[in-house]
């Protein structure tokens, strides 16, 4: 028989609680979640603006992928949950105080809303697959419920402004309320994830656009999110060297540790600064394949919630 001695309790495994419980659906759903509200909020201005025929990948075409990544990122959601077939006793209260219920109310209002813009450009935006499919052929009411719907449009892009930007900031406030995680614990992470929605929503517009007008305005755009998005990491990790010891020593995580190739390669470098310099040189009249830039925000965006969730669980506090 093998014996070991511990000169300390806290090698001793499992004597503090594990908590890494949350893995890659928690991750895919922050992501899709701020996709669809960056997605959503530029389809909503950008009609209320009545921009909807000058930027109709904005407002009309991107606007089928929000309840798609909302629909799979409840999914993920979920299907991580210990007792899925509870899900519903969310929906029995509602507690201003809780982040998670915040989100749980905005995503029961945002996804049908989603359906419901996507449905009134469907004709619209997809006609070749409205000619084989014949659905409004098949099913009269829903040239009744178009009808509806196209006239209360202004109404539901009004509603989902707000509730976008809600739904943005939610998914950073979701880490950051969880008081026990040093990296999580920063007021920044709510405005810091809004950003990263936003901005990964205007890179799926930039993808699927193919007016040259209406990408070079989302390059603009994206460029000024990601120049936010980066003040807003500076000054995240500026907070950590600010703090206490067990926020110095879970900074250290991002700077010199296990996510240090992950954050900084892959998420400032490759998702944030290459795109930059990629959309600055398309500004300036250089040819560049936009799809390059928006493909690599929108990998960036994902790769930074895999990162902060996985790093996130592995810090805590001893005493």
């Amino acid at each position: 028989m093998q014996e070991e001695l511990f000169t300390s309790g806290r090698h001793i495994p499992h004597i503090d609680p594990s908590l890494e419980i949350w893995h890659w659906p928690i991750a895919l759903y922050l992501f899709l979640g701020g996709l669809a509200a960056g997605i959503l909020f530029f389809a909503a201005l950008f009609y209320v603006l009545g921009k909807d025929r000058e930027y109709p990948a904005a407002v009309k075409i991107t606007s089928i992928i929000a309840p798609i990544a909302l629909s799979i990122g409840l999914l993920a959601l979920v299907y991580d949950l210990t007792h899925p077939l509870y899900t519903w006793q969310l929906y029995t209260t509602f507690r201003i105080e809780s982040p998670m219920s915040w989100g749980a109310w905005v995503l029961l209002i945002t996804t049908p809303l989603s359906f419901l813009w996507a449905f009134s450009y469907y004709r619209e935006s997809f006609g070749k697959i409205e000619t084989k499919l014949k659905l409004f052929k098949r099913f009269k009411f829903l040239n009744t419920f178009e009808t509806f719907v196209i006239k209360n449009r202004k109404n539901i892009a009004y509603a989902l402004i707000p509730l976008s930007l809600v739904l943005g900031v939610y998914t950073g406030i979701l880490l950051s309320a969880f008081n026990a995680r040093p990296l999580w614990n920063n007021a920044i992470l709510g405005p810091l994830f809004l950003t990263s929605g936003l901005s990964t929503g205007a890179a799926a517009i930039i993808l699927l656009s193919k007016s040259v007008t209406e990408r070079h305005l989302f390059g603009k755009i994206d460029l000024g999110l990601i120049i936010v998005e980066l003040a807003l990491i500076v000054h995240m990790i500026m907070g950590y060297y600010a703090g206490s010891q067990v926020q110095l020593e879970a900074m250290e995580l991002l700077v010199g540790g296990d996510f240090t190739l992950m954050f900084f390669g892959f998420v400032v470098l490759l998702g944030l600064l290459v795109p930059a310099i990629l959309e600055l040189i398309e500004l300036i009249g250089y040819k560049v394949p936009v799809i390059v830039p928006a493909l690599l925000v929108i990998i960036g965006g994902l790769i930074f919630r895999f990162v902060m969730v996985e790093a996130g669980q592995l810090t805590r506090y001893l005493y």
